[in-house]
């Protein structure tokens, strides 16, 4: 029956497996509707090279599809699909600016005359290469547990490198340079940080969760065990303060308040985050200038058109205002639309006002729900798992998309102030491309270990358990110390057991004795989890497909067979 189950799981592994592969061909063809509709109405032709570009894609997304399909062959089967379609629409957004761009800018000269798309299409390679290869080479998500202190100490050394950065780029420092590239660190930070996150808090959960000092009805932590918390606190002020990047100071603190919560289950941990978190942003952004300028820009958008205004304010938040307003409910229409008046859109995170300008609230609402699908899958990855592990590092991952999406569509809508991170999948950036599919390669291994779980039956026991073990008739007892010779003893009398006489209404003399029914205990005792007599075929109990964790197996219902008296 046990392999029957297997089979069921298996089965319905390979159904996923088919529905993913319709998903990426569905994914594939939508982005290449767009760019159809983006080059008809920006130069009337169809874009060249389009074959080429569907084939390649194509041929990406299958690559990637047969990794999973051999590798991790139970993983959610809407991951790898939603990461595509995002970075292939990504890519029509670039190339739909680009062309915009090169009209505008050719007689000025400038940098934003050269285009984004052929180096961002060189990047998906690059990073769904190296997710393939993690979703090969990697056999589980537990592998990365035995190095997140080697990752912790990795990371704040990335994070701390862009200070010695001679020069900022728009303000910040966030950027590291070497022979002729340059890359944001912090992208790759925050997937190493909540993979340490995820190791410490699973071994340090229980001292944090402890009880302590109860305050205006809120149970606070005990002293020496908010120290980790103040720890990343502080670390997080040092990087808004040093390298004013308001963006990766709230993720990073962000993403640890929301893992506490889940290993702790404890509400005055967010409670306490939360107060922190705003309080030193208040006083960072009243004390250091290119912060303050943010948030000024934040409070008065439309300043910039006074005839004095602060210089810190720049004509990007108004622009961005002016041009989600123009598109309205469906938009002007790929293509129709002038998104390319903000300057540099396609390389920050004002590539989502393209979205509102020329798809309208309704392209805004899809793109958001692709991007709320996926992090759902994230947090129901992360519900299935059952080491505490995965589950914090499913949850980690999923926390640190949701939050990075918050601030970019947050800052440019005038939600929160502009924080200047890449919006994921879709802002040009070879850096961000290549940390968000590295975070869909982990995602795709702790969801082919909760889908294993979920699919497959439990493995027997090595050791059967006591309610699994032989009938005590049949099994031996200790020897006869008097007559070795002898057979085992029964749990019944070798003789015949007299049992009194019940009357039987069919035989001719009811007053006459009968023979007693036979003893239900010959047969072997009741299995007590499956309600089946000892001796009947073990394979016909029931297997389940996903297994009862918690379970505690119920007492055996049958004594000690030396001892024949319980």
């Amino acid at each position: 029956m046990r392999s029957t189950a297997r089979g069921e799981g298996r089965r319905l592994a390979a159904r996923h497996r088919n529905i993913e592969l319709g998903l990426l061909a569905l994914a594939v063809a939508v982005c290449l509707a767009g760019h159809v509709e983006a080059d008809l109405a920006l130069t009337g032709s169809l874009p060249p090279g389009l074959l080429v570009h569907g084939l390649s894609l194509g041929a990406l997304a299958g690559a990637a599809h047969l990794a999973v399909r051999r590798f991790a062959p139970y993983a959610d089967p809407l991951i790898l699909p939603l990461g595509v379609f995002l970075t292939g629409f990504g890519l029509v957004l670039l190339d739909r600016l680009d062309i915009s761009y090169k009209a505008a800018h050719s007689a000025k000269g400038d940098y934003q005359k050269l285009p984004a798309a052929p180096s961002q299409l060189m990047w998906v390679f690059i990073s769904v290469a190296v997710a393939i290869a993690l979703i090969v080479l990697v056999k589980h998500h537990r592998f990365f547990q035995r190095y997140v202190y080697l990752l912790m100490a990795g990371a704040l050394i990335l994070l701390a490198a862009p200070v010695a950065s001679p020069s900022d780029s728009f303000g910040a420092k966030r950027w590291i340079r070497l022979f002729g590239l340059s890359f944001e660190p912090d992208e790759f930070v925050k997937v190493a940080i909540t993979i340490f996150f995820a190791g410490y808090l699973m071994a340090s959960r229980d001292a944090l969760a402890l009880a302590g000092r109860k305050i205006w009805g809120l149970t606070l932590p005990r002293g020496r065990h908010a120290g980790p918390v103040l720890a990343i606190w502080v670390v997080s002020l040092l990087v808004l303060i040093f390298e004013r990047d308001l963006g990766t100071s709230l993720i990073f603190f962000g993403v640890f308040i929301v893992m506490l919560y889940v290993a702790t289950e404890r509400t005055s941990w967010v409670v306490l985050g939360l107060l922190m978190a705003v309080g030193g942003a208040a006083v960072v952004g009243t004390v250091e200038p290119h912060v303050h300028g943010r948030v000024e820009a934040w409070l008065h958008p439309l300043d910039y058109y006074k005839p004095v205004h602060d210089k810190a304010i720049s004509e990007q938040p108004a622009e961005a205002l002016f041009s989600l307003g123009t598109g309205h409910l469906t938009g002007t229409g790929l293509g129709s639309g002038r998104p390319w008046l903000i300057g540099f859109a396609g390389r920050s995170d004002f590539i989502f006002t393209t979205i509102g300008e020329e798809l309208g609230l309704a392209g805004v609402t899809a793109i958001l729900l692709v991007y709320v699908l996926l992090i759902q899958r994230g947090l129901r990855t992360a519900v299935g798992l059952t080491d505490p592990f995965g589950k914090l590092l499913a949850t980690g991952l999923s926390a640190a998309l949701a939050l990075q999406i918050f601030v970019v569509v947050g800052g440019v809508s005038g939600l929160v102030p502009l924080t200047g991170k890449a919006l994921p999948f879709l802002a040009a950036g070879g850096s961000s491309l290549l940390a968000n599919w590295l975070m869909i390669a982990l995602l795709i291994k702790l969801s082919d270990s909760s889908g294993r779980t979920a699919l497959e039956p439990a493995q027997p026991s090595p050791e059967p358990l006591p309610a699994q073990a032989a009938p005590a008739a049949a099994a031996p007892s200790a020897p006869n110390r008097t007559s070795p010779d002898r057979t085992p003893r029964d749990r019944t009398p070798a003789g015949p057991t007299p049992t009194p006489a019940t009357p039987n209404p069919a035989a001719p003399n009811p007053g006459a004795p009968t023979h007693a029914a036979p003893n239900p205990a010959a047969a072997g005792p009741t299995d007590p989890r499956s309600g089946t007599p000892g001796g009947a075929d073990p394979s016909a109990a029931r297997t389940e497909l996903r297994p009862r964790y918690g379970h505690t197996p119920a007492a055996p219902q049958y004594g000690d067979a030396r001892n024949p008296t319980t």
